[in-house]
């Protein structure tokens, strides 16, 4: 039959942080070390949405259609999509942040290698 899509979220959220820590860690791009930051996030978001999934599950809405005894089984939490949303607006902000900054960066050295900000260092 094949991954329940619940693993497929986690296994993609989970690669995308490990290629976002690899970009992170190896490159010396600025450039390239802000889509690393943006990598991770992303992953880390999918990653929470897939904790809240639940297959073949229902808003969590007591009615009818959602019994009180089935609702532990099959309502969807909620809450990591809203944590997700507001964390994807706090990511969008730090990312921007962060290029305003790599812009400022450029026009002082006129490169976007960290190793030209070496006495930049404490």
């Amino acid at each position: 039959m094949g991954l329940p899509i619940s693993h497929l979220l986690l296994v993609t959220g989970l690669v995308l942080v490990l290629i976002g820590m690899w970009g992170v860690l190896v490159h010396r791009n600025i450039l390239r070390i802000i889509i690393g930051f943006s990598l991770f996030g992303t992953g880390t978001h999918i990653v929470l949405v897939a904790t809240g999934y639940v297959t073949g599950g229902t808003a969590p809405i007591i009615d009818r259609a959602l019994p009180v005894g089935e609702a532990g089984a099959r309502a969807v939490d909620p809450v990591p999509s809203a944590l997700v949303v507001t964390a994807i607006v706090i990511g969008f902000s730090v990312t921007a942040i962060m290029l305003s900054y790599a812009i400022r960066l450029y026009e002082a050295r006129k490169t976007l290698s960290i190793d030209a900000f070496t006495e930049s260092k404490w």
